[in-house]
């Protein structure tokens, strides 16, 4: 087995294919779609996303950083130099892609400031660091993330007083997405969220929802979401119409006794959650 190679090709797959439940949930969106400009920007894309993976093509110029979710059984054995075989596979999955070239030169000063400019190679750009989580049996799972820019920027990680109501957490979130989802751009979005116990917790519970959760089976609280952001009518691109959430990924993790209540909330734009999973 060539980790490197399946790592690779990972990238490679997340950054230029949907899965295929968001897929289907463009083409969803579409039949119920009556506005003419709306349902012309979610042709374009479900066709973006078909030319993107016949030709092996990124989905967005913003090409994003690598997150790496590494899910290890807890009878299983890791090689010797397994982390270093997931940022070889990354290295050549953004040079082969080609990845766009994002890394910042200089020290902790100059790379804030950007001052000495980028590196022309897509490999330097490092991953994320790597979240590692045990599960039941003996096997491995490696969740590839590639987290683009524009969501980010209008991503919070705050907590939230719940007076012992879900409906209060909700609400609040759905507050905080209404605001952003406008200056977003690249809608319709998929709203993700994890309900954790710190910021630490709940970044991770949100990641794992990116990774594993799918638009073909939404609970209550993910349906509410959706219809919440649908009834704003900023709609694809901006443009109006009853298309501006594709669904949405909750995570809720383990609670603790307090009036608080972690939330991470991020809005993934029209081409993502870019994703894919390799089982060892």
């Amino acid at each position: 087995m060539d980790l490197a190679a399946r790592v690779r090709d990972a990238i490679i797959q997340a950054s230029t294919t949907y899965s295929p439940d968001v897929l289907r949930a463009y083409e969803r969106a579409l039949e119920v779609e009556e506005d003419e400009r709306s349902a012309w920007v979610l042709e374009l894309l479900i066709e973006n996303a078909r030319i993107a993976g016949r030709e092996g093509r990124p989905l967005c110029d913003d090409t994003g950083i690598p997150h790496l979710i590494v899910e290890v059984g807890e009878d299983a054995s890791l090689p010797a130099g397994f982390f270093n075989h997931l940022k070889r596979g990354v290295e050549e999955g953004l040079r082969e892609l080609p990845g766009r070239p994002m890394a910042v030169r200089g020290d902790e000063v100059e790379r804030i400031e950007q001052s000495r400019g980028l590196y022309s190679d897509p490999a330097k750009l490092p991953p994320a660091p790597f979240l590692v989580d045990s599960t039941p049996g003996d096997g491995v799972k490696i969740h590839v993330l590639m987290l683009g820019g524009g969501p980010e920027i209008r991503a919070r990680t705050r907590r939230i007083f719940h007076r012992h109501s879900y409906r209060k957490v909700f609400e609040e979130v759905i507050t905080w997405m209404k605001t952003e989802v406008p200056m977003l751009g690249c809608t319709p979005c998929i709203p993700v969220i994890g309900v954790g116990r710190t910021h630490f917790e709940a970044t991770g519970l949100m990641l794992r929802a990116m990774a594993t959760r799918s638009l073909d089976e939404q609970s209550g609280i993910e349906e509410h979401i959706t219809q919440s952001l649908n009834s704003t009518g900023t709609g694809p691109l901006g443009l109006g119409g009853s298309t501006t959430a594709m669904g949405a990924m909750v995570n809720v993790g383990p609670q603790r006794a307090s009036g608080v209540r972690i939330v991470s909330m991020r809005l993934a734009c029209c081409v993502e959650p870019r994703r894919a999973t390799i089982d060892l």
